[in-house]
């Protein structure tokens, strides 16, 4: 497990190529969608409290974080999609329910899985191993590069990862040309 500005910095990364697919509006919308979940399978530190789980347990699975993220990728469309039409710097009044949906959830996914990834990179230094395959693989799985407590890991991620948002927001020729634009 990497500390929390490594998990920000490996979800800003895995975000970056939305700037190729939806230029500046919709790739700093999925990028937000990706940053909110970036500390989502650490929610087991808090529900230890209250519930018998661990760390690396249950929240630290794919199966977790996507059912998370359906159900909040849901809330998006429900409460979000009128006011993406309404704002006037998206655009565009003919986003459906359906379209914000799928925008949200794989934004949510990618960030809650980025997560995952980040503590396979890093674990079992200081915490037990994940199985993020859990209830079909039920063994863990061990990467194991980099140490926890690397400020270079940690903020040389994160500067990067910001160093490219950067970097693809500036670049002329992006978004690429592709159906899947929203907007003008």
């Amino acid at each position: 497990m990497v500390d929390v500005t490594g998990h920000l910095g490996m979800a800003l990364l895995v975000a970056a190529p939305a700037w190729l697919v939806w230029g500046q509006r919709g790739a700093l919308g999925f990028t937000g969608f990706a940053l909110a979940t970036a500390m989502l399978p650490d929610i087991d530190l808090v529900l230890q409290q209250v519930l018998p789980i661990t760390h690396h347990g249950i929240t630290h699975t794919l199966v977790f974080v996507s059912l998370m993220s359906v159900l909040a990728g849901a809330g998006a469309a429900k409460w979000l999609t009128g006011w993406f039409n309404a704002n006037r710097l998206i655009r565009s009044t003919t986003i459906s329910n359906e379209t914000v949906f799928v925008f949200a959830t794989a934004g949510l996914v990618l960030g809650g899985t980025s997560h995952i990834f980040a503590d396979l990179l890093s674990a079992p230094d200081i915490a037990p191993p994940v199985k993020p395959f859990w209830p079909l693989y039920a063994k863990p799985v061990i990467i194991d590069v980099i140490y926890y407590n690397s400020p270079i890991w940690n903020f040389g991620l994160f500067v990067v990862a910001i160093a490219l948002h950067v970097l693809l927001a500036w670049h002329e020729r992006v978004p690429f040309e592709n159906r899947y634009r929203i907007g003008t």
